[in-house]
């Protein structure tokens, strides 16, 4: 299993950082899904299913992304998504934004990437933390760009 728990102070006001994390401006924090489509509840729910396909090289993967948790407070906003990818990992992200001021926003982003069968397991083994830590990293760098666009 992968773990991880980083943070950004991002120079943006809550409601536009959380505005990314949309449906409709999800691609632009997540360049290589390729379609999600809400397909049960609304997105701004818990219980919220989403039909994903996700692109990585020339192969698509699509399974579908369960919402766990969704806050909408003013100082305090928070989405945990789950889903499986390729019947061999179980991956669970959650995205917690905390208003600093009116113009910064801390981003946590935590996440667990467990193997949910024997290939999944040895090849999570396989795979180097500071590689994934590198795509954490590059994540968080995305959404303080599209927020302060």
């Amino acid at each position: 299993m992968i773990q991880w728990k980083e943070e950004k102070v991002i120079p943006a006001n809550i409601e536009t950082v959380w505005s990314l994390f949309s449906d409709k401006k999800i691609k632009r924090i997540m360049p290589k899904v390729e379609e999600h489509i809400l397909i049960e509840k609304s997105e701004t729910e818990a219980g919220a299913k989403h039909k994903q396909t996700y692109r990585e090289g020339k192969r698509l993967e699509t399974y579908i992304v369960d919402t766990l948790i969704y806050k909408d407070r003013e100082v305090e906003k928070k989405k945990q998504i789950q889903f499986v990818l390729g019947k061999a990992f179980e991956v669970t992200l959650t995205f917690t934004l905390i208003k600093v001021d009116e113009s910064h926003t801390r981003l946590l982003y935590e996440g667990e990437n467990k193997g949910v069968n024997f290939v999944g397991r040895a090849m999570l083994k396989l795979a180097g933390k500071k590689s994934n830590l590198d795509v954490v990293m590059e994540f968080l760098e995305r959404v303080q760009a599209e927020a302060m666009k």
